[in-house]
């Protein structure tokens, strides 16, 4: 099959969404698919400032909400106009990753599938993109509705989005967990020592690393809060984020309220390459999300792959988490927001390093068992087909 992924979105880029495209198209790939990329970044740099970033932001200024509606709409006319000039390629599908890039394909005329990878409109108000009980909210459950009846067929990524999709729109989904690349994501404890050289950090420095996007829904103020009572036994440890988002200035704020400049470390945005190595250096690996404006985790891609990389995980029990992490067999599961819990499974971990490589060994099976990009683009192949023959 000739495929296109299609996102209004920038690719690469950090973040779940790009992470799953270039899985899934080297799962494709490998079952011999032709599969193409068009993004957001396939618009010339100019024009995405002058014609949606420019705009948007006096919008937004001038009312909450309506640059960012702004925004979407207007990304989804360029990757209208970007896939129409390559409607000469035949494609037999379009999988759209979210609901803009739908509308993208749909007004361009070409056969579309839907991946749902969250909650559009609740995951813009967690953001603070747009205001509760706003015309913009409105609008844009209607837009998602809308999306979610009118494509070919629905794929989420984890059966609650599926119920959500289910409730909201009335269609039924089918629910495929996210996946990783089991060659890319591997153990490489055995290069530890060269790793941390490399990025500047001693052999005998606990470090925990947090891959995550800095936004409320993934919790990332709590390892920060958590860190104080870790340093009262381990006071050399160090907190490592790689990503960025707009939760960077509480962040930084906590960080110098607690007096924790020395022992966190804020990478920004990271090539994916580059993260793999942050996996095998790190001691532990921690994902905290958190419920934020009925938003929860899905399958968390950064979850998988620290389990799929040999490095022992400590996660918050909600959302898709709870689903992919055995508590105690091949992860640690806490409560949400729970500082005193997570720092203690912190420093449990540190005490005891024997039992994170059991539990590390343990969730490299699963991965390999349940989570290949091979399995998961099988599944997504049989989808293709049979929206083909609609």
């Amino acid at each position: 099959m000739k495929i296109l992924l299609a996102t209004v979105y920038h690719y690469p880029h950090t973040g779940g969404l790009s992470t799953h495209v270039a899985t899934l198209k080297a799962g494709l790939q490998a079952r011999g698919h032709e599969v193409d990329v068009l993004s957001f970044s396939d618009v010339p740099e100019l024009t995405q400032n002058m014609k949606v970033r420019g705009p948007g932001f006096l919008m937004n200024k001038l009312s909450k909400g309506k640059g960012f509606v702004f925004g979407l709409k207007t990304r989804k006319k360029m990757l209208q106009k970007l896939m129409e000039a390559v409607k000469h390629k035949n494609y037999d599908i379009v999988n759209a990753q979210e609901v803009y890039a739908t509308f993208a394909a749909l007004d361009a005329n070409m056969p579309v599938v839907s991946t749902v990878h969250g909650y559009l409109t609740y995951e813009a108000l967690s953001a603070g993109n747009i205001l509760k009980d706003s015309p913009e909210e409105k609008f844009l459950m209607e837009e998602e509705v809308k999306a979610y009846r009118s494509t070919r067929e629905i794929i989420t990524v984890d059966t609650r989005i599926k119920d959500y999709v289910k409730r909201e729109a009335g269609v039924e989904g089918t629910a495929i967990r996210n996946f990783i690349n089991i060659d890319t994501f591997r153990p490489e404890k055995e290069k530890k020592k060269d790793f941390r050289q490399k990025h500047g950090i001693e052999a005998d420095v606990p470090v925990f690393f947090v891959p995550r996007r800095l936004t409320k829904k993934n919790g990332v103020i709590y390892p920060i809060l958590a860190l104080p009572a870790v340093l009262e036994k381990y006071p050399n440890a160090k907190l490592i984020y790689a990503g960025t988002g707009e939760a960077m200035d509480e962040m930084k704020r906590l960080i110098a309220e607690h007096k924790l400049q020395a022992s966190v470390n804020l990478l920004g945005a990271i090539p994916h390459e580059v993260i793999k190595e942050y996996y095998a250096l790190a001691d532990v690996v921690l994902v905290p999300s958190v419920h934020s404006a009925g938003v929860e985790e899905a399958t968390s891609i950064s979850a998988l792959e620290a389990m799929g990389s040999g490095s022992p995980l400590i996660a918050c029990a909600v959302g898709g988490l709870k689903e992919i992490v055995n508590h105690e067999v091949d992860g640690i599961l806490t409560e949400e927001k729970n500082v005193e819990e997570l720092s203690a499974a912190m420093i449990d971990l540190l005490d005891h390093p024997e039992k994170g490589e059991v539990l590390a060994e343990r969730a490299r099976r699963k991965i390999e068992e349940e989570y290949s990009h091979l399995a998961a683009a099988e599944k997504y192949e049989e989808i293709y087909q049979r929206a083909v023959k609609r």
